[in-house]
């Protein structure tokens, strides 16, 4: 183990600089500012130079680590028993505004405020710290150390508890030399790249978002079949929900075909049949994979079955009424559970159960059968072509459809893949949860994976596995896998090395398959944060879910909940992209366009920066709404890089502080953008440990909005942008114009609960030597107005642009121009003394909907 305060030596090949972290006298001091008090004398600091060793990274991220290496070290400490599971103080403060994220579920993570060691929550991921006595921040970040993974906890009298775990009775260790790392700068955006980049190098186990190439649906449109199905999904359904789309003018390029395609049953079935008649996800959650190939339901598809004038019809209303159904069986199933332990007659709610039971088989055509509308068809099995004739007949009628994506748990099924029924060694492994996860959410996908098991492949088998899953899926016409149930493997990595190993052994396998089988990109990771995902499993992972998901309603029977779970939702993906958006680019996952909060939503998606998709169920779109997100060739106005919190909302509670309002900057080719969203109405319950309702918060709530809270600087191509003297800002929802400068005073604005408002911040361009200022703001008929500019050129008192989409296209100018040209032909145009400038544009396929301005002075 390093000395404390070990001096920096020449390792990364650095000078000796100023001494940034000091531990001594039992404090832990920040450029002489006292950052943890009552530190234990068993707790070391050791600077970044003299414990990391220059690994295969990049030159431009080896200069960033090395410029900035003198700003960070690492914490550790020693006890004299070694153990599996090791807990420590690092020292303690109060006083100081923090802003964490902690894991709430075994599986999700979100943000949490507060000012001392105390507040912190179980499972901390990470703590960011301001210090106003130096304008700087410090970011404290639990990391991997030989086979332990750790976390921060809160102590008592305000003190700071690292854990440190193998997860193996057989992994023990007594001491750590580098079991944190912690990190200091004046900018906290800066503070975030530098401390994960720094990482990067150290760990040398994971790779930053930089230096992937992202799936080529970033910039899509694309439906999910979860909401609309859940497990009853089949290729009726299927195809005509993407009938429907392109029916509807907006025909997705992908479809993530999930949970409920695979070839599942129970322990207790014939190994060769698939378990029937499922429709929610918690039902399948003791079921184990027993064939890589597609279930009956996809596999007995039929080459031409929807193709022809006979094709299957399909009621989307049998799906509805069978989701409602299953939703009802839930439920009496947790009233049965409750009355159980209460010790009272179950007879009469198990009658219920029984009859909701036999009212589900009756819409699924008979028990042990799936009729045609839910995913039969009615050839012999010698006949049909499965996933591959099914792929082939989509892309056949559906010419836009680029990718197909399916669904599957990272052990194969949520209960991982049956013993004996495949050609790998697999096992029933009884789970275990950890301290720390037991002092976390109650989940009921964690309460039915523990009650049934799973049935673990081998490590040493992990690239068999998923080679299996990916070849044959890429064979069938499948592009990409979307990854769920990661965290499982932290509960049964006891006989295999603890969490660390088991993670790196399937890891492993996986990015090898997906550069196999995918194109090194073809993947979406989900239910995946928590650090042992990120350091671990993301050396080939690009692209990754930063929510929880979305929720249509409390599933705890809050009325309130539809409303206030959509914030929530937006909270866990801004904060959660601070440390997630340096290694995966964020998805903000699907919702429903039909939803009350639908257009809550669509504000957000709008300018997330990835690819927008929708879960609607068959028939029940807006498409008006959809169509302010996407243009009709399926591609989204994509910003050009991902959402992050303003500065001012770092260290508030948009939740339920019921005086913050949520917001989020982000760029365009062209300009910037703030995201304003009142989330106020809900948030974490620290006693209940749940996701709750705060009804006196859901009310309007007052904010400010200036130029300056984008940070231009952290994107080069934006950096200049931030320069300007003066910029237009257009409200999208407001429909308004106004000038600002960057001493201007900011804009008020009054937003109702679940509403938003987006900002649009162009550069104002003075024309040649003449006073005529010009600014194009872009399609007003979207939300992200400013992506559908292409391209902009200033000739002089000439302005060129290409405009993407159809709508209506406005700029501010001082004055009228003489001649407005619409691809090469002189356009009528209308311009007000407001400065308002606009012009009509149509969509023209022939062009890919690019529009041809020039505008002359």
């Amino acid at each position: 183990m390093a000395p404390p305060n070990d001096p920096v030596n020449a390792t990364l090949g650095l000078e000796p600089s100023e001494k940034v972290f000091d531990l001594s006298d039992g404090k832990l001091t920040v450029k002489g500012v006292v950052l943890l008090s009552h530190v234990p004398e068993n707790v070391t600091f050791s600077s970044f130079s003299s414990i990391c060793v220059p690994r295969d990274a990049p030159s431009s991220i080896l200069q960033r680590v090395t410029a900035a290496s003198h700003k960070g070290g690492f914490l550790g400490f020693s006890h004299v028993s070694p153990s599996d599971r090791l807990i420590n103080s690092l020292g303690s403060f109060r006083g100081r505004n923090f802003l964490s994220i902690f894991r709430f579920k075994t599986w999700w993570s979100t943000q949490w405020v507060g000012n001392s060691g105390s507040d912190l929550q179980m499972e901390t991921q990470w703590i960011l710290i301001e210090v106003p006595e130096t304008e700087s921040y410090v970011v404290i970040i639990p990391i991997i150390e030989k086979s332990f993974r750790s976390a921060l906890h809160p102590g008592s009298d305000d003190h700071v508890k690292i854990c440190a775990e193998s997860g193996s009775t057989q992994v023990r260790a007594s001491s750590f030399g580098a079991i944190a790392y912690v990190h200091v700068a004046e900018n906290p955006y800066n503070l975030m790249r530098e401390a994960y980049s720094a990482l990067r190098v150290h760990l040398d186990s994971f790779r930053l978002l930089e230096e992937k190439t992202v799936p080529r649906i970033v910039d899509k449109f694309g439906w999910c079949t979860w909401d609309a199905f859940y497990l009853t999904v089949n290729p009726v359904g299927v195809w005509h929900g993407l009938k429907d789309f392109s029916e509807g003018g907006v025909a997705p390029r992908f479809v993530v075909i999930d949970d409920g395609w695979q070839s599942v049953n129970f322990d207790d079935e014939d190994p060769n049949e698939d378990a029937k008649n499922l429709v929610l996800g918690g039902e399948q959650m003791t079921a184990r994979l027993h064939r890589f190939e597609e279930g009956d339901k996809f596999r007995k598809y039929q080459k031409g079955l929807l193709l022809g004038p006979n094709a299957p019809s399909f009621n989307p209303e049998t799906i509805k009424e069978l989701i409602s159904k299953g939703i009802e069986a839930e439920h009496l199933g947790k009233q049965a559970a409750a009355i159980s332990a209460g010790g009272s007659d179950l007879a009469e709610i198990e009658l219920m159960i029984v009859k909701v039971r036999e009212e589900i088989d009756d819409l699924f055509g008979g028990k042990g059968k799936e009729s045609n509308e839910s995913g039969g068809c009615c050839c012999k099995a010698a006949e049909c072509g499965g996933m591959k004739d099914f792929t082939t007949d989509l892309r056949t009628e559906f010419k836009g459809l680029d990718d197909v994506y399916v669904w599957h748990a990272l052990c194969g099924g949520w209960g991982g893949v049956r013993p004996g029924t495949t050609h790998l060694d697999s096992k029933i492994i009884p789970c275990k949860l950890s301290p720390g996860l037991v002092g976390t959410m109650k989940d009921l996908a964690v309460d039915k994976i523990v009650e049934g098991s799973i049935g673990l492949v081998h490590p040493h088998q992990a690239n068999d596995l998923y080679d299996s899953m990916h070849s044959y899926l890429a064979q069938t016409g499948v592009t990409g896998v979307k990854i769920d149930v990661i965290h499982s493997l932290e509960y049964v990595c006891e006989e295999y090395g603890g969490r660390v190993e088991i993670a790196k052994a399937y890891y492993d396998g996986l990015t090898n398959s997906i550069i196999k089988n995918f194109n090194g990109s073809g993947i979406i990771a989900s239910m995946q944060q928590c650090n042992d995902f990120f350091f671990l499993g993301t050396k080939q992972i690009p692209f990754g879910r930063v929510g929880d998901d979305f929720w249509f309603q409390d599933p705890n029977g809050d009325p309130m909940g539809v409303f206030w779970l959509q914030g929530v939702h937006m909270i866990h993906c801004s904060y959660n992209s601070l440390w997630m958006g340096q290694i995966i680019q964020p998805d903000w996952d699907m919702f429903q366009s039909d939803h009350e909060c639908a257009k809550f939503h669509a504000g957000s998606r709008a300018i997330c920066g990835g690819p927008v998709y929708v879960s609607d169920s068959v028939g029940s779109h807006d498409f008006d709404l959809i169509k302010k997100l996407v243009f009709p060739d399926g591609t989204v106005p994509k910003c050009i890089y991902f959402p992050l919190p303003t500065r001012d909302c770092l260290f508030r509670n948009p939740l339920f502080d019921q005086k913050t309002v949520l917001k989020i900057w982000n760029f365009n080719k062209y300009g910037g953008v703030i995201g304003a969203f009142n989330c106020q109405g809900a948030g974490w319950d620290p006693k209940g440990k749940k996701f709750k309702g705060f009804p006196e918060c859901y009310k309007a709530i007052s904010c400010t909005v200036h130029v300056t809270e984008v940070e231009w600087d952290q994107k080069k191509e934006a950096e200049h942008m931030g320069k300007a003297e003066e910029y237009v800002v257009y409200l999208n929802q407001a429909e308004v114009l106004h000038l600002m400068t960057p001493v201007s005073e900011p804009l008020q604005l009054t937003i109702q609960p679940s509403t938003f408002e987006l900002y649009n911040f162009v550069p104002v361009e003075k024309l040649g030597s003449s006073n005529i200022k010009f600014a194009p703001i872009g399609l007003t008929n979207m939300f992200n107005s400013g992506g559908t500019i292409q391209e902009l050129e200033y000739i002089e008192k000439d302005v060129k642009v290409k405009v993407k989409g159809g709508g209506r296209f406005l700029a501010y100018s001082t004055q009228s121009p003489k001649k407005f040209q619409l691809n090469g032909s002189d356009a009528a145009f209308q311009w007000l003394p407001d400065g308002k400038l606009t012009l009509n544009l149509a969509w023209i396929e022939e062009n890919d909907g690019v529009s041809d301005l020039a505008i002359f002075f």
